[in-house]
């Protein structure tokens, strides 16, 4: 058996002191999972758990030193992992008070915000809001409909929600507990200088709507129901000049605009770049959810028996039925590639962003940046859909006893749905892995529309895609599970996507094309772009994972990886078999080493998931516990009978 303690410090990863830190700080009773609670009860119960977290040092992490801070961005994103294991209404209103709200003013207001605002966001003194979204328009920031208008003549601006369609919708803590809200709104003084950021005051200490604000209550949802989301209304609001979070643009006591960046996409792009922790905190805290799901539903399957075999006194454990082993252990192999990768992406981010901060008026490294963020969009929208999809699985590999909310799958799946839409639709997020993909990251395209970007693609890129993937690879009769033929085979299928999806593009430059027809004609094509990329994404990381894992550990996990690699092959077989990288006898052959895999992982299944490092009071489900009658050492009859040993 292959050392757990080592398995640990492998899936842990760089931050593995913060993780276990959280374990420790966690492991209070009071932490424990909500119960039966109603809306109201469960928010007062996350309110006292957000307090609590506040006292034990997770609000800190990802703050400057210089306020209070432990000056730790990837431990702020690994810390706020670890509250995924938990109860994920107390992990959402955690990153909205202190990722979300106290993260846009420390990426986009400088010092004098900082020095004012982020201590007592971090005692939770200052609770607030991320007043983004709007009724009218989720994913397309740029043309957000509240206004900000400068007035010179008492320095202020007014906040003013113009129709309906540009109420502030969905926004976290809105509801009940936020005194202070980041808005994005048009910010326009003699003309519209686009989005900006603006402190707006929408409570006072006792609670009651400030002049000005009407705020709403969203009601009930499918799930996160300990989240106290809201709508709002600004009704003719004056707050001071001094409210706009100024980093990348200022206005001066006489209305004249500023800003180090003078291009205005290119500085929308950047100040939205700025928060990017938080699409990376939601892929890394699905994977928690993922994790928590695939821990209840293996340990059950380690115990539930069903059904006799010939020759066998006694019924067959669930996990010994390769239709079983085929709903999990796939998906178990993915979940450690997405860990490896958000590993990674964590680490870039901690770089790129140090929570000590960029000087006023500095920049982050554009091309780097950019990379950031496509890699963030991709990886968030793959883990998402991962998490719905797994955590499904896991609910009917657990029969009736995973629809029962005491086992907690029910919840997990109804609290992680709307992952695949907040931080991003999914849908969008791949466009911006594909927009990134083909253009090279280059600095004017930040610039452009859609149909803009398209006439670009068509006159500038396609020379430089065909020459990078003018020579594809062809492959001989390797071992399936050699995971060199894996890196060599997805590497190949993305640059052929890339080169099918540009000759598609192309024909927007043609005399009289219609460019957004051509574009939005091709988006099936921009959409598996994306995914083809990131599952590249994902091996190159979980490869990158084994450099100095020795011995049994190491096998066991080049397994898993093979898993993964040739589980993803399979499901895309279609497209390897189409394109001729596969021939049918070897698609066929794909499928039985899949099976092979699967049968081999069987009996490390329950050590792999153990390898999360899931505290056992964390796990509060009882098919997960042992106190299912079906875990104790039952025998079975042919004649039906039974008898516990």
């Amino acid at each position: 058996m292959s050392d757990l303690a080592e398995l640990r410090r492998v899936f842990d990863g760089r931050w593995a002191e913060v993780r276990e830190e959280a374990r420790k700080a966690l492991r209070r009773p009071e932490f424990g999972l909500a119960g039966d609670l109603g809306r109201d009860a469960h928010r007062q119960r996350v309110w006292e758990l957000l307090e609590q977290l506040a006292t034990v040092g997770h609000s800190r992490l990802g703050f400057p030193t210089r306020y209070g801070g432990l000056g730790d961005t990837g431990g702020s994103v690994a810390s706020f992992e670890m509250l995924g294991y938990g109860d994920l209404s107390l992990m959402v209103k955690s990153g909205v008070q202190w990722g979300l709200f106290g993260g846009a003013i420390q990426a986009l207001g400088t010092e004098r915000h900082h020095a004012t605002y982020l201590p007592p966001i971090m005692s939770l003194e200052l609770p607030g809001c991320f007043a983004m979204t709007e009724t009218g328009h989720g994913s397309d920031v740029q043309h957000l409909r509240t206004t900000a208008t400068y007035d010179p003549e008492t320095r202020e601006f007014v906040v003013e929600t113009p129709h309906e369609a540009a109420r502030k919708d969905y926004i976290g803590g809105a509801a009940r507990d936020a005194r202070l809200a980041v808005v994005f709104a048009q910010l326009v003084t003699t003309e519209s200088h686009g989005v900006h950021a603006f402190l707006v005051p929408i409570r006072d200490e006792q609670g009651h709507p400030c002049p000005g604000v009407r705020i709403g209550d969203c009601g009930g949802k499918a799930g996160l129901d300990g989240v106290d989301n809201g709508r709002l209304w600004f009704d003719q609001v004056r707050i001071p000049r001094e409210n706009l979070l100024n980093r990348y643009g200022d206005v001066a006591e006489d209305g004249t605009y500023s800003s180090p960046i003078d291009n205005a996409g290119r500085r929308f792009f950047t100040m939205l770049g700025t928060l990017v922790r938080g699409r990376i905190s939601v892929a890394g805290g699905a994977g928690s959810a993922t994790q928590t799901a695939l821990s209840i539903a293996i340990r059950y399957g380690e115990s539930r028996r069903q059904f006799t075999a010939p020759g066998r006194d006694r019924e067959v454990v669930l996990l010994d039925y390769l239709a079983h082993q085929r709903a999990l252990l796939p998906a178990l192999a993915k979940t450690y590639a997405l860990r490896f990768a958000q590993e990674d992406l964590v680490r870039t981010l901690h770089e790129l962003q140090p929570a000590d901060g960029l000087a006023d008026g500095d920049t982050p490294n554009g091309v780097a940046q950019r990379q950031l963020e496509a890699r963030a969009a991709g990886l968030k929208a793959v883990a998402t859909w991962h998490a719905s999809a797994t955590i499904q699985a896991c609910r009917e590999a657990c029969g009736g006893a995973g629809y029962l909310t005491e086992n907690r799958l029910p919840q997990l799946r109804a609290d992680t749905d709307v992952f695949t839409t907040f931080e991003g639709d999914n849908r969008v997020l791949l466009q911006l892995v594909a927009k990134g993909l083909l253009t090279g990251y280059r600095d004017q395209l930040g610039d452009l529309d859609a149909l803009g970007m398209v006439r670009f693609l068509a006159d500038q890129v396609w020379e430089a895609v065909t020459e990078r993937t003018s020579a594809l690879r062809r492959f001989g009769e390797p071992d399936l599970r050699d995971r060199e033929w894996h890196l060599a085979l997805f590497e190949d299928r993305e640059k052929h996507v890339l080169e099918g999806l540009a000759k598609r593009l192309r024909k927007a430059g043609e005399p009289g094309a219609d460019a957004f027809a051509v574009f939005n004609d091709a988006q099936d094509h921009v959409l598996r772009l994306a995914r083809v990329h990131v599952e590249r994404v994902l091996l190159e990381a979980f490869t990158a994972a084994l450099d100095g894992v020795t011995g049994e550990l190491r096998a066991l996990l080049e397994r898993v990886c093979a898993l993964y690699a040739l589980s993803t092959i399979e499901a895309d077989l279609a497209w390897f078999l189409g394109h001729g990288r596969i021939t049918p006898s070897r698609a066929k052959r794909v499928t039985s080493v899949v099976n092979e895999l699967c049968q081999e992982l069987r009996p490390d299944a329950l050590f792999l998931v153990d390898g999360f490092g899931i505290p056992e009071d964390w796990l509060d489900a009882p098919i997960a516990q042992g106190a299912e009658e079906q875990r104790q050492d039952v025998m079975y009859s042919h004649d039906g009978s039974v008898a516990v040993r």
